[in-house]
Formats: structure tokens, C-alpha cells, sequence
């Protein structure tokens, strides 16, 4: 959860045959009233799309969604639970599909986007410009065009605007993490250097990482970030703390070989590790410090699902595959909670990428890629399933009903977002057939090590 946010089966490999054929038998209402048994992914995919379609407010700006439907005042233009993230949807949607209407859509959403731009002075990834400018990018190289590149180089210059100068680097204000932050921001910053070949860029980004390692703060022999020094916790997990700061200064560390970016990453997962809960080989990091120190989530934001992440860059990056073993350690963890069929403080009504199922069965189809474990896609299959079951049909399309926030249990919506929403439940779905029909997704997230 985030908290300060303003935020398939045609051909598949016969190692994979026999679990999935036993979770498609169960499944078998459900598919049937999808009316495809071959590829019932994408089929849930398709009619989640056209319930997001139905919601679609048409301006002279281009296309928007509110991502509340049919609530037009909740329209936004965050990546994390706004119009960018759909607009990502589509786009895999004409990718999987190849039906020109997906595409058309996506680029007026993205017309959207660049009529939003002057109004647009929060640098954020999840939560503002950083993730508006790379929905812009990858509309322009699926598109081809001109406009979209135009509108990507407009969105640089607004963000080297909005950069401050604070002690030996940069920043875009007091906020950290990855969300929010200059960890989000500078995961960005690294994507665009790539994509335009660009030193200018990269030198930005090091110079937000410069004053990252800047505002540290030693414990237990590592390295630890507040969100901000204004926020009264200190979350320690990928979304709003150390562990998605420490992913960012990893990745900075590929780019430019700087020992001293390494250096910052290993301590914050020094530090994380100090204080993880390992009964029984698990791994999980507490949410927040000083009063949710017994609390465990386990999905992206705060639990096993996003933090994992940084333990498998440093396996990458390092060689060192005792950072793998703590991958795995994060993944039992996940496998002997008892979820999806049981609920815990940490993992409640909530089937999104961020809290929730889409992004544990992620993580779990990651790491069976990774490992070839079976035990590993049965479990994401499972999750999967259980995402499924909690559809509700309107009008023949598909919504998810969840609860966002753990703390407000009975303020229950279908959202049509990236991270608390049906696009993002798409993409997920749409990973899933592709890896079934032998097709790559179109793109990879900043903020994952997962399919580079």
C-alpha cells in the first residue's frame, strides 16, 4: 500500500503443461463465461479493457479516465493511479491483440497527457512528470510519432527545471523514495539516458544519487533513508524507503561503475537485513518504524514482493549469490503465509500490483524464470486464480471491487489504474499469455530488474 501517494494458454512448454492444465480445470466457469478456454488471460484481459473503455471521458485534450468510474473528478495524471498507466495498458493490448483501436486509444490518452504538461510540477515517477515522460516515450516508439518524441524532450527540460541544487547533488525536494522521490526520479533519469544515449542525463541521475547517499543515515552497521524528514515513520521496504532508494543507487552503480553507489546499495540492504524477521529461512521487513514494527505486508509497496527486487539486482550486479538466497528467503516467506485463501494484517481485500495478488503473482512468475522451481508457478497460478474469482462482471466487462488502504477495510472501489486498478491487473494477465504464446512484453519498468 501508499500511504503518501497522491496519488492464456495457445501453445506453452510442456514443462509448463501439467500445472497449468490443473489450474485451468478449475477454472473452467470462469473461462466458459469468457467464452475462450485456449487463452482465458488475455480473454480477462480484453473485457477489463472494455470496462476501462467504457469509462473513457472524450475532450479536446484527447482521452482521460477517471480512476474512480464514473466519478469525473477523479480523473489524474499519476502513473501510479491515473490516466499514464492505462495508457501503458492499451498499449500492451494492441501489442497482444494487434487491433489498431487499442493503439488509437492510447494515443489520445497520451494527447491527454502532453495537454497536461504545463500544469505538471510534481517530478515524481509514480506521482508525477517522471512517469508521464515515460509513457510519453514508449507511446512515441510504438507509435513512431513525431509528436511523442517532442513531447518526451519537453518533459526532460521540465524536470532538469524542476531539480534543485542541495549539498554535493540535486534533488526535486525533501522526499527520498521511490514513489515520490528521487529514487523514482532517478530510476527515470537512467531509463531516458539509455534511450537517447544521453550523458547528460546519466550525470543527472548521479548527481540525485550523490545527494541520496548524502542524507543517509547509519544503523546496524548500514545505510537507512527517511521518506522525508517531515514524515514521522521510517519505512524500510521498496515503495517509500531503503530498499527502493538502495535499488536506485544499485542500478546507478551498472550504469557508471562509481564503487561508491555500490557501496550505498549493499549498505542499505545490510541494514534491511539486519532487521528482517528470518524464522524458518523467510524474509520479511517490518513496515514501519517506530509503531509497525510487528506489522508485515507482503506486496510491493511494503512487504517481500518489491523489496526482493534490490536482493536480486545485487545478485546481478555482485555475482554474489547469497543476494538470490535472499530472494528466495522473501519468496517462502510469501508461500507459508497462508494467503491468498487467508487474510492477514499485511494482505487483506486488495488484488492490485501494488498490495495485492497481481503483484505477488508477478514476483512468483519472476522468480520461477529465474529458478525453473515449479513450486514457484504453481503458487503464481494459484494467486492468479484466486485474482480471477474476485471479478465482478458489469455490462459483460470485468472490474476488481477491492479495498485500497488496509486501514479503511470497508471503502470498497474498482479502480482503473496502473497500480490499484484494472490496467495494471491487465498487464499482468497480458504477461502471462505472452510468456504462453512465446511474446516478450513491449516494455520493462524503470524500477525492475526483472526481464533486462
Amino acid at each position: 500500500m501508499s500511504p503518501m501517494s497522491s496519488v492464456a494458454l495457445h501453445k506453452y512448454p510442456r514443462a509448463l503443461g501439467l500445472a497449468f492444465m490443473v489450474v485451468l480445470a478449475t477454472m473452467s466457469t470462469f473461462s466458459a463465461s469468457l467464452g475462450s478456454e485456449e487463452r482465458p488471460y488475455l480473454a480477462t484481459a480484453v473485457k477489463a479493457a472494455r470496462w476501462i473503455k467504457a469509462a473513457a471521458i472524450n475532450s479536446q485534450k484527447g482521452l482521460s479516465w477517471p480512476a474512480v468510474p464514473p466519478d469525473a473528478s477523479t480523473v489524474q495524471t499519476n502513473l501510479y493511479s491515473g490516466t499514464p498507466g492505462i495508457v501503458l495498458f492499451l498499449l500492451e493490448m494492441h501489442r497482444a491483440t494487434g487491433d489498431p483501436q487499442y493503439l488509437n486509444d492510447a494515443q489520445q490518452g497520451a494527447d491527454f497527457l502532453l495537454a497536461s504538461l504545463p500544469s505538471q510540477q510534481q517530478a515524481g515517477f509514480y506521482s508525477g512528470l517522471s512517469g508521464v515522460a515515460y509513457v510519453i516515450a514508449e507511446t512515441a516508439k510504438l507509435s513512431g510519432k513525431p509528436e511523442y518524441r517532442e513531447g518526451f524532450q519537453v518533459c526532460l527540460k521540465q524536470l532538469r527545471d524542476l531539480a534543485v541544487r542541495a549539498g554535493k547533488g540535486i534533488e526535486w525536494g525533501p522526499v527520498t523514495d521511490l514513489i515520490d522521490g528521487s529514487a523514482g526520479i532517478g530510476l527515470f533519469l537512467l531509463y531516458a539516458a539509455d534511450e537517447l544515449n544521453d550523458p547528460a542525463l546519466l550525470q543527472l541521475a548521479a548527481q540525485a544519487g550523490d545527494r541520496l547517499l548524502e542524507k543517509a543515515l547509519k544503523e546496524a552497521g548500514g545505510l537507512k533513508w527517511a521518506m522525508s524528514p517531515d514524515f514521522p515513520r521510517l519505512m524500510p521496504n521498496f515503495s517509500h524507503g531503503t530498499a527502493g532508494v538502495a535499488y536506485f543507487l544499485a542500478s546507478l552503480y551498472q550504469k557508471t561503475q562509481k564503487k561508491e553507489y555500490l557501496d550505498g546499495a549493499v549498505a542499505g540492504a545490510k541494514y534491511l537485513l539486519s532487521v528482517a524477521k528470518t524464522d524458518g529461512d523467510g524474509c520479511l521487513i517490518f513496515h514501519n518504524e517506530p509503531d509497525g514494527r510487528d506489522l508485515y505486508y507482503l506486496g510491493w509497496c511494503h512487504g517481500p514482493t518489491g523489496t526482493a527486487r534490490l536482493f536480486y539486482l545485487l545478485n546481478e550486479i555482485t555475482g554474489d549469490k547469497t543476494w538470490m538466497d535472499w530472494v528466495k528467503r522473501s519468496a517462502k516467506s510469501l508461500l507459508e503465509s497462508g494467503i491468498p485463501e487467508k487474510q492477514t494484517p499485511g494482505f487483506w481485500n486488495n488484488v492490485s500490483v501494488c498490495c495485492g495478488s497481481a503483484g505477488v503473482a508477478d514476483f512468483f512468475f519472476n522468480v520461477y524464470k529465474l529458478t525453473g522451481d515449479k513450486i514457484y508457478l504453481d503458487f503464481c497460478l494459484r494467486i492468479t486464480k484466486d485474482l480471477l474469482s474476485k471479478a465482478t462482471e458489469e455490462k459483460g466487462n470485468l472490474k476488481w471491487i477491492q479495498a485500497e488502504h488496509r486501514v479503511r477495510p470497508e471503502f470498497l472501489q474498482a479502480q482503473t489504474g496502473l497500480m490499484q486498478g484494472a490496467a495494471g491487473i491487465g498487464l499482468w494477465l497480458l504477461n502471462l499469455d505472452g510468456y504462453y504464446q512465446k511474446r516478450k512484453p513491449g516494455f520493462v519498468f524503470p524500477d525492475s530488474p526483472f526481464g533486462r
